[in-house]
């Protein structure tokens, strides 16, 4: 979210869903919804490697017989935290057939741990805007229910993995940006929290890692720049990117910012997928658990 990197994450109503029925021998995988041809169907896959693994270290036997199915929305690799709903999704599938259901601040720290950082883990765990700090496994955290805000998402066709964009942020920092940042994290807050859009244009800006994002796609600092100009409520880099998200007031206003944004990736002839995405304050969970089979 702009200034509030590492430590401020947003939950978006964009879900992954995955079943699992203990039936049969061996296991399948099947995959439905949206990037589905660039995700693997055996133990290889996030989500399935995840449960696995914490079946093993929960010392649950793997059972005879896996079904399990997974719904996918969210692009991979595109600074919409997919690889924190996976290992979120394997998990919790993992608690339920262990008979011990993980949520709230319990997958927040398997998942933390998991991910190396807390932000993205915060905001699949506890839902809504979570702010999070501390080192290690050691977090302490705050999470607010805020009013449903609309955003343009647009996600250019630009794949990189968030420790490639974390390779390139420098290890030290002036002062100067670091004060920057720190004076306008507590502000995006306030203005998340309250839905003012006014504010949230002045003070979602940053100094400490979106330049340095941008730079990894043609024509994304010109994009993040549009957004602006056709009147966005502030518009940042979404995670690591290469997904830029620009807050708007209306239906009409998200056509104008996203067309604005797509002509700026046009003219280096990338072709971005665009999205509308709301605010959501709920947190991943668990649906429904029978009782783990023998």
């Amino acid at each position: 979210m702009g200034a509030g990197f590492d430590c401020l994450a947003l939950t978006l109503d964009l879900w992954n869903v995955m079943s699992v029925e203990l039936d049969g021998e061996g296991m399948s995988v099947e995959l439905q919804g949206e990037f589905t041809e660039r995700l693997p169907t055996d133990e290889t896959n996030m989500i399935v490697h995840t449960m696995l693994r914490h079946l093993r270290q929960l010392q649950v036997p793997r059972p005879r017989g896996l079904k399990i199915t997974c719904i996918n929305n969210i692009p991979p690799a595109s600074g919409l935290g997919s690889s924190s709903s996976a290992q979120a999704l394997g998990l919790m599938a993992a608690g339920a057939i262990a008979g011990r259901v993980l949520e709230g601040e319990e997958l927040l720290r398997r998942l933390a741990i998991l991910e190396g950082h807390a932000d993205n883990a915060a905001a699949v765990a506890l839902g809504g805007l979570v702010l999070v700090a501390g080192p290690g496994d050691d977090y302490i955290w705050r999470s607010y229910d805020i009013p449903q805000l609309t955003a343009v998402v647009v996600t250019p066709p630009s794949r990189y993995s968030t420790t490639q964009a974390r390779a390139l942020l420098p290890q030290a920092v002036p002062l100067s940006d670091a004060v920057f940042n720190m004076g306008r994290v507590p502000l995006i807050l306030e203005a998340l929290r309250g839905g003012d859009l006014d504010l949230m244009r002045r003070v979602m800006t940053d100094k400490l890692h979106q330049r340095y994002r941008l730079a990894l796609t043609p024509g994304a600092e010109e994009a993040l720049a549009a957004a602006l100009e056709a009147g966005a409520a502030g518009a940042v880099v979404s995670g690591s990117g290469p997904s830029l998200l620009a807050f708007v007031r209306d239906e009409e206003e998200a056509k104008r910012v996203g067309e604005a944004m797509l002509e700026e990736y046009r003219v280096y002839e990338l072709e971005a997928a665009l999205r509308m995405v709301s605010t959501s304050n709920d947190a991943a969970g668990v649906i429904d658990a029978s009782p783990a089979a023998d």
